[in-house]
């Protein structure tokens, strides 16, 4: 009996050898979830508990296509403005340009003295200085008679301080007395000049209380401040507006001898011109132009007021949708609480819910929100485009927005208590 209770020890075993003995086996230790645990399963429950109501997950991407629609089109349409508003002036080629401090606009320009431009041509960098001019005139449509605004530019046309599209193939015929340019791209409403011109060639048309003849077509494109747009010669123009004395101008386009440093020839200039002149560079000038419509105009305001107000509708919709999804399953949450899932793992569930709402609503926003691009820029002869970095950018605003009304949503979450629903 006693030699069948005796222990026998191997020879190698620890208590022999003096080894220290094994720790007992301990719980096993669990794994930390990896990135794909972490968002894939909340991300697979959510979109389950999306699925499982067709009607409520219609209405929210409904809601979110909405808000992605609404400021698609109201950042479309600042754009459009600045862009159209800007587009006479980017056409300049011009390095450098001068211009009065009184001006704020370029459809009201202040003029300053001409001879600006000939002290321009002292600098031995400076290889053309040439003046434009600026003014609105009224235009009579020559089908019904019709009378509008018309925004006419007047400058040496092949001097190159200006490039427009068709302009260097009309430029000798500008140079004719009472000559101009008929902006193609103008409003409707000033007549089919376009298929008047193809079908009988240079005609005669009223502009203010002169006879001119439109001898040719370019590509401007109007503006807030101008439906359309005239180009003459300077000496047209003086003819246009005889009440502009020939000692002033508006604008002057500076151009550079190849290899100059733009940067050194402005200061130049400003060191040695008076102080009623401006010295800007092309993206100064644009600038200056763009500034006027942000801050000295409420349009800019409403565009960018229109855009919050697109999303405070689309959230207050993803909130409602997201809290009654919650609260109908307030009891299945309770029950992941129960068997040990934790509220940072409920709380991914409902932002991986409002991530999916923002990706679902905006797709079809933005294919919508193109489509009325084509519409509204036929219909205004705005530049409407959609670009990469405004789609990023919606789209941020939009995964913003569902992801605050997430974080309101979540407050629900704590109302699933294990020992209240059981």
């Amino acid at each position: 009996m006693n030699a069948l209770t005796k222990t026998t020890l191997l020879p190698w075993a620890p208590e022999k050898t003096g080894e220290a003995l094994p720790a007992p086996p301990s719980a096993v230790i669990a794994a930390r979830p990896g990135l794909g645990a972490l968002l894939w399963l909340p991300a697979r429950l959510a979109w389950r508990q999306l699925r499982a109501e067709r009607a409520r997950l219609f209405s929210a991407i409904a809601g979110v296509m909405f808000a992605a629609v609404l400021v698609f089109m109201q950042l479309g349409f600042r754009s459009a403005l600045f862009d159209s508003a800007t587009r006479l002036l980017s056409a300049m080629e011009s390095e450098l340009f001068l211009m009065s401090p009184m001006t704020v606009a370029s459809f009201r320009p202040e003029p300053f003295p001409r001879i600006r431009a000939h002290q321009a041509l002292a600098l031995p960098e400076v290889a053309q200085a040439v003046p434009v001019y600026l003014a609105q005139a009224t235009w009579r449509n020559p089908q019904d008679g019709s009378r509008r605004a018309i925004q006419m530019i007047g400058f040496d046309v092949e001097a190159g301080a200006m490039q427009f599209q068709g302009l260097d193939a009309i430029a000798p015929a500008l140079r004719r007395i009472d000559a101009v340019g008929f902006d193609t791209r103008s409003r409707p409403e000033f007549g089919e000049v376009e298929r008047l011109f193809d079908q009988q060639g240079p005609f005669p048309v009223q502009v203010g209380n002169r006879m001119v003849d439109v001898v040719g077509l370019v590509s401007i494109g109007p503006s807030f401040g101008a439906d359309g747009n005239l180009v003459m010669s300077e000496v047209n123009f003086r003819r246009m507006v005889a009440t502009r004395t020939a000692a002033n101008t508006d604008v002057v386009a500076i151009r550079l001898r190849p290899g100059a440093d733009i940067a050194a020839a402005q200061q130049r200039l400003r060191a040695i011109l008076p102080p009623d002149v401006l010295v800007l560079d092309h993206d100064e000038l644009v600038a200056h132009e763009r500034m006027y419509w942000e801050t000295a105009t409420p349009i800019g305001f409403i565009f960018a007021f229109g855009s919050v107000m697109g999303l405070i509708v689309g959230m207050v919709i993803v909130y409602q949708i997201l809290f009654s999804d919650i609260a109908s399953h307030l009891r299945e949450y309770a029950t992941l609480k129960a068997i040990g899932y934790s509220n940072f793992y409920l709380a991914r569930v409902v932002m991986a819910a409002a991530l999916i709402l923002a990706v679902i609503g905006f797709l079809p926003g933005a294919a919508l929100s193109t489509w009325l691009y084509g519409i509204v820029a036929d219909a205004t002869f705005l530049p409407l485009v959609m670009t990469a970095e405004r789609a990023t950018m919606v789209f941020a605003l939009i995964f913003g927005m569902c992801a605050a009304a997430g974080l309101l949503a979540m407050r629900k979450l704590r109302d699933a208590n294990p020992a209240d629903m059981f």
